[in-house]
């Protein structure tokens, strides 16, 4: 998937729980994608409750269709 999705943002959110899941350190991993730990810690919550469907973003985010 982190190769794969068409959205950026899926991919990186992929790319950073495999680098966790092989012993990556959280400050680390807040380095490597430039995000603060409110956000990674996020990125775990919604992974661990929703899976694959939580690496996407939520509906009503970003621009919106005009």
């Amino acid at each position: 998937m982190h190769r794969q999705s068409r959205h950026h943002q899926v991919r990186q959110r992929a790319h950073c729980l495999i680098l966790a899941s092989q012993g990556v350190k959280k400050g680390e991993l807040m380095n490597i994608f430039r995000i603060s730990y409110k956000t990674l810690y996020n990125w775990f919550n919604r992974w661990e409750l929703k899976g694959m469907i939580g690496l996407y973003n939520k509906p009503g985010r970003g621009a919106k269709a005009g």
